[in-house]
C-alpha cells in the first residue's frame, strides 16, 4: 500500500469486495491498516445477478463490514444478455464503482499473484506480445465515464455512497498481486474472517477456470505462479522502456493536426524498427477510435505491412491513409456513419458538443460530417484536412442541412469536447503515455 499511495495516503480509499476468500482476506487487512494511518474505507459489492447466491455473497460482505465499523453499498447489475457474459460484466463493474464512488479516487481489487500467472497463461494463448504478457498493472487509471454519470437507480443500489463532488477518472489499486491465494486464505484464517466459495470458479466453461487447472499440472515441470508472475514483472519493464522509445519517436515523427488524428513522416516512419513501428500504429489507431485495447498483432501486422507497401487500410475502426510525405490516422467514417446523438450527449463514445446559445425550438442532432456534409461546406481550402480525413467528424445537423463543424472555426454557436479513455483528450503524446 504505501509503494502503491504512498508517500502521503488518501483520506478515503474504495473496496471492490465480491465476499470470495480474496477479496475478503484484502478487506481484513485493509481494515488493521487504516488503524496506522487514519485512512477511511468504502466497501462496495457488484450483485451480478448471475447466480442464485449471490444476493446472500453481498448480505454477508455487508454484515462484516458493519461489525468492522464500515459503510458498504451493493450495486446491482441487469444483464441484457447480450454479447459476452464476463467482457460485459467487467465492463459494468467499472461502471457501477464510478457511479457509487463520489469523491473517491482510489479503489482496491484484490487480485493476485494466481490470477496475474493466469492472466499471463492466457494471453500467451492469444499469442500475446510484451504488453499482453506484462500482465496486469498493479496501479491503473479508468474512466467508465467521461462525463459525471447519472445518480444509481434506487432498486440497483442498497448502502451507503461517498459523498463530495464527482471528477472523471479513478485508480484501480491491486495491493495483494505479490500475493499467493493460499497466503491470503491464510490471512483469512488468522483474521477469524467470513468468506464464500464462488462454485464458478470450478466450471470448465470458463477459460480462465480451464487454464487454473492448467497451471496445476505445469507445476510439476517448474511452471509456477511465482515464476510467471516474475515474467510479467521482467515483461513490464520491457514494455516501459519500449514505450519510452516510442514517446521519442512521436516527438520527432508525429503531430496532432485535429483532436482524434495523428499524421506521420512517412519516410522517418520506414526508417524506425519494426517493433516501433508497429507500437505507433496500433497506439494511433486506438487513439482514433478512442479504443482501450489495441487491435489483435496478427492484425496489426498485417496492416503495417500494407502501409510500408504504400496502400492504405482500416482496422480497429480507424483509417490509415498513405500520401506521398505523410501518413494519416484518422476515425474510419464506416465505424460512425449510422452514428447519432443530440447535444450534450456522448457521440461516438468520445465527442460532446454544446450549443453557446441554445435555441430550444430547434431540434439539432449530431453526426459524422459525411460525404453530403463535406458538399455543403463552400470553402474547403482553409480546413487544414484532407477529404477522408474531415468525413468522420462531428457536426450538427438540422432538419435543412448541416449548421456546424469543429473545422468551420468562424462560428462560435457551439463547442465540441473529445475523451479519450474517459478523459479530456491531451493529445496523442499524452495517450501514448497512459495507454
Amino acid at each position: 500500500m504505501g509503494r502503491l499511495l504512498g508517500p502521503e495516503f488518501p483520506s478515503d480509499l474504495g473496496l471492490a469486495v465480491s465476499g470470495g476468500g480474496d477479496s475478503m482476506a484484502m478487506l481484513y487487512l485493509a481494515h488493521n491498516w487504516t488503524h496506522h494511518f487514519g485512512v477511511r474505507l468504502w466497501v462496495a459489492t457488484v450483485d451480478h445477478g448471475l447466480r442464485a447466491e449471490s444476493a446472500s455473497e453481498a448480505r454477508l460482505v455487508a454484515e462484516e463490514c458493519a461489525v468492522l465499523g464500515w459503510p458498504h453499498a451493493t450495486l446491482r447489475w441487469h444483464w441484457d444478455r447480450h454479447g459476452n457474459v464476463q467482457d460485459a460484466a467487467r465492463r459494468a463493474r467499472g461502471g457501477l464503482l464510478d457511479q457509487w464512488r463520489g469523491h473517491v479516487k482510489h479503489i482496491l481489487f484484490a487480485h493476485s499473484q494466481d490470477d496475474q500467472a493466469e492472466t499471463v497463461l492466457m494471453r500467451l494463448a492469444r499469442g500475446s506480445g510484451v504488453d499482453g504478457l506484462a500482465g496486469m498493472r498493479a496501479a491503473r487509471t479508468v474512466a467508465p465515464h467521461p462525463v459525471a454519470p447519472g445518480p444509481l437507480a434506487a432498486t440497483d443500489i442498497e448502502g451507503d455512497l461517498p459523498d463530495g463532488p464527482w471528477a472523471p477518472g479513478f485508480q484501480i489499486l491491486r495491493p495483494c498481486l505479490g500475493m499467493t491465494r493460499d497466503e491470503l486464505r491464510h490471512f483469512a484464517r488468522v483474521l477469524k474472517g467470513r468468506w464464500v466459495d464462488d462454485p464458478s470458479n470450478d466450471d470448465p466453461t470458463y477459460q480462465r477456470v480451464r487454464v487454473r487447472k492448467l497451471l496445476a499440472l505445469l507445476r510439476d515441470e517448474g511452471v509456477t505462479a511465482s515464476h510467471l508472475a516474475e515474467t510479467a514483472h521482467r515483461m513490464a519493464r520491457a514494455r516501459d522502456g519500449l514505450t519510452s522509445h516510442l514517446v521519442s519517436a512521436i516527438d520527432a515523427l508525429c503531430d496532432d493536426p485535429f483532436p482524434g488524428q495523428v499524421r506521420i513522416d512517412r519516410d522517418g516512419f520506414a526508417r524506425l524498427d519494426e517493433e516501433t513501428q508497429l507500437r505507433m500504429l496500433t497506439s494511433a489507431l486506438c487513439y482514433a477510435s478512442a479504443s482501450e485495447y489495441r487491435p489483435r498483432a496478427r492484425s496489426s501486422e498485417a496492416l503495417l505491412s500494407q502501409v510500408l507497401s504504400g496502400r492504405g487500410g482500416t482496422l480497429h475502426g480507424a483509417e490509415v491513409s498513405v500520401g506521398k510525405t505523410q501518413l494519416w490516422i484518422t476515425r474510419e467514417w464506416a465505424a460512425v456513419q449510422d452514428v447519432t446523438a443530440g447535444l450534450d450527449a456522448l457521440w461516438d463514445g468520445q465527442w460532446r458538443v454544446q450549443s453557446q446559445r441554445p435555441d430550444p425550438s430547434t431540434e439539432l442532432t449530431v453526426r459524422a460530417l459525411g460525404e453530403d456534409g463535406w458538399c455543403q461546406i463552400a470553402d474547403h481550402s482553409n480546413i487544414g484536412l484532407p477529404h477522408r480525413a474531415a468525413l468522420a467528424l462531428p457536426s450538427v445537423w438540422s432538419e435543412t442541412g448541416l449548421i456546424w463543424c469543429p473545422v468551420l472555426e468562424n462560428d462560435t454557436a457551439f463547442c465540441a469536447a473529445r475523451y479519450v479513455k474517459g478523459r479530456p483528450d491531451a493529445g496523442f503524446k499524452a495517450f501514448c503515455l497512459s495507454h
